[in-house]
């Protein structure tokens, strides 16, 4: 598959990196084509301008200044994000990056009443989110998984209707051992490297 995977962490040398690399590497395994966006590295601009947001509505016009990563998305056949969760949600560079990228008309339909969402990205029929969470596993019980939520169930009613989804967490990572975060990291390549359409 072509699998275009979404990073997204400040800090080069973080743990999110060594996640990251280790997703790559299992999708390298499984003969998958990897097209990496490093969000911080290519200084991709997260706030939406007022020029953008006025032109939201109006196809080819809300394009223009996401062109490149919108092609991406739609060569994509897999979409993978790895990003950390901070306040219980994507980090605001990511969910920058969903709000101006998926755009109506290009990747899904503007929704009316007693009607589904028209899903446009029916290319993807892999999603996955790849997380380390500082809170510990238990903390969904009263407020919800809500990263989770915007990235598998919002992404998936516009994605193709049975596509695959994945996640894949670490909590408590402020206090995880060693021997703990490279098990995560293994069952990171491992999975990726099992994936298939």
């Amino acid at each position: 598959m072509r699998v275009l995977v979404v990073y997204c962490h400040p800090v080069e040398e973080s743990f999110t990196a060594a996640v990251r690399d280790a997703a790559i590497r299992g999708l390298a395994r499984a003969g998958h084509e990897v097209d990496l966006i490093d969000l911080y590295a290519s200084g991709f601009e997260a706030v939406m301008s007022r020029q953008e947001r006025l032109a939201y509505h109006t196809p080819g016009e809300n394009t223009r200044a996401i062109a490149d990563h919108l092609a991406r998305v739609k060569a994509a056949e897999a979409l993978v994000f790895v990003a950390p969760t901070w306040w219980y949600g994507p980090p605001a560079m990511l969910k920058g990056w969903l709000d101006r990228v998926l755009v109506p008309f290009e990747t899904f339909g503007i929704p009316q009443p007693f009607r589904p969402l028209e899903r446009r990205l029916t290319n993807i029929r892999v999603l996955a989110a790849v997380s380390t969470l500082g809170s510990p596993w238990y903390w969904w019980l009263w407020v919800g998984q809500p990263g989770r939520r915007i990235l598998l169930e919002g992404l998936g009613g516009i994605i193709h209707p049975r596509a695959r989804k994945l996640w894949l967490a670490l909590h408590s990572m402020d206090s995880a051992s060693a021997a703990r975060r490279a098990g995560f990291l293994a069952r990171v390549e491992a999975k990726f490297a099992a994936l298939r359409p």
